[in-house]
């Protein structure tokens, strides 16, 4: 399985300076060395393409992101002109993408764990479509990812296989 979306499309979308100024605020705010921050935004970026892509499947959503990407997501909404082109001109889905930050523990309480694992899991085949397996640096940064091979022993190849979840049937 090849990625459809490299990190170099995404990165392009974002623009060069933008790119920069993000791996920048990722670095002074958390410390980390510089890949760390790249792949940090590189992650964001991924779930921003995720959400705009697929719209049908994951729209209004919990995606497990871990905080430092959800940061990283602030500081991009904040860039307001940029973000607004980015949504809206460059992103597959050509909408504004809005945010609403809500810990995995507190959406787990709203829908209920059954639900809130099947929403979890119900982005990993579409994000192994656009950008390829799953590798060891995703797993800092996506919490059910980590879950599923720590907590479950599941390879990251088994997880980059999983089937996508059916869609709920309409009462």
């Amino acid at each position: 399985m090849s990625p459809r979306v490299t990190p170099e499309t995404l990165r392009a979308l974002l623009g060069e300076p933008l790119h920069e100024e993000a791996v920048r605020y990722a670095e002074r705010r958390t410390g980390v060395a510089r890949p760390y921050a790249e792949r940090q935004v590189l992650e964001c970026l991924r779930y921003l393409y995720l959400v705009s892509a697929h719209p049908d499947r994951l729209g209004g959503l919990f995606l497990p992101v871990e905080q430092d990407i959800d940061e990283i997501w602030h500081y991009l909404i904040l860039q307001t002109r940029e973000y607004r082109a980015l949504c809206e001109e460059r992103l597959p889905g050509g909408f504004f993408i809005h945010h609403r930050s809500i810990g995995y523990e507190d959406y787990q309480a709203e829908p209920g764990r059954e639900q809130a694992v099947e929403e979890a899991l119900r982005w990993i085949p579409l994000y192994c479509a656009e950008f390829g397996p799953m590798d060891e640096g995703i797993l800092p940064h996506w919490t059910i990812v980590r879950f599923l091979h720590e907590g479950m022993n599941l390879s990251l190849a088994e997880i980059s296989a999983l089937e996508p979840a059916p869609d709920p049937v309409a009462p």
